[in-house]
């Protein structure tokens, strides 16, 4: 029988072909301008208990299950007891589990303490997927992200010195047309300082129902850029990163014009040079009807 989930459910790419185990519903902080993902939930604990008899009735259909999602958006949050108790209960049911892994705020990942990641990742929850969005303070405050590139940088290097490996993702279009060199180079700066495993871009898209939240909370007209200002906004960020450990690098989400796949720093002028056959015209980009979040 197949779990029920309570929907809408949301995962990073790389975790479809893996279990989800829903420990949270929403998002604890729900306020950046830019997502509608968790706005119509509440955010809330699940009961231990509930969470246990999903882990079971999911071992008894996926007992050779290796990697779980701990949905929703934060499950970082929860008590790290109740962390643990979780993932016991997978460790238990889930003979060849491998590797546990869910989304991180940086407020999360700083309530914790070191001592407490260190456990969580000798307990296989060791990959957090981390939203970055933008390295810049000024975009930042515009999309109400609540943390600045400061504290982002010390939550990365607080992760990594735990073991925890964190997938980092980048909102391509943020800044906008008027503060696109802003939005990349306070985002260049992070990175080559922030050590991160995966990143990842994303290409800005505005769901209808927060179009007219993002605006205000902009302060400014916002004029969404257009499929060559991205590639170009792609282009200044990939030239730019000399990240502080090689990392590997992907802009296959449905969200963007052209699916880019590397290794940095090794890779950059192959990843370079794609971007440029594409902005010249001469390497095709996904049609608008295949794009979406």
């Amino acid at each position: 029988m197949p779990l029920l989930y309570d929907l809408p459910l949301f995962r990073p790419p790389s975790e479809g072909d893996n279990l989800i185990i829903q420990a949270t519903l929403g998002c604890s902080f729900n306020q950046c301008s830019f997502c509608a993902m968790y706005r119509s939930k509440r955010y809330a604990e699940r009961p231990l208990e509930a969470v246990c008899a999903d882990i079971r009735q999911a071992a008894a259909d996926w007992p050779d299950a290796q990697r779980v999602f701990l949905a929703d958006g934060d499950a970082l949050a929860l008590p790290t007891e109740h962390l643990f108790a979780i993932l016991r209960e997978l460790a238990e049911a889930l003979p060849r589990l491998a590797r546990v892994s869910c989304y991180a705020t940086p407020g999360n990942i700083g309530r914790k303490s070191a001592e407490e990641l260190a456990l969580l990742r000798e307990h296989k929850l060791n990959l957090l997927y981390f939203g970055i969005e933008s390295g810049s303070d000024l975009i930042l405050k515009k999309i109400t992200k609540g943390t600045t590139q400061r504290r982002m940088n010390e939550v990365l290097h607080k992760a990594q010195a735990s073991g925890m490996k964190v997938s980092a993702t980048v909102i391509l279009g943020l800044g906008g047309s008027q503060l696109r060199d802003e939005h990349i180079d306070g985002t260049i700066a992070l990175l080559n300082n922030a050590p991160v495993t995966y990143l990842s871009t994303l290409q800005l898209v505005l769901d209808e129902s927060i179009a007219e939240e993002f605006q205000r909370k902009y302060g400014e007209p916002f004029k969404m850029p257009d499929d060559l200002a991205i590639l170009q906004e792609q282009e200044r960020l990939i030239s730019g990163l000399n990240p502080p450990q090689p990392l590997i690098f992907r802009s296959n989400h449905a969200s963007n014009a052209l699916a880019l796949a590397g290794n940095l720093p090794k890779d950059k002028e192959k990843l370079l040079l794609q971007l440029r056959e594409a902005m010249a015209g001469h390497r095709p980009l996904r049609p608008y009807y295949l794009r979406g979040l």
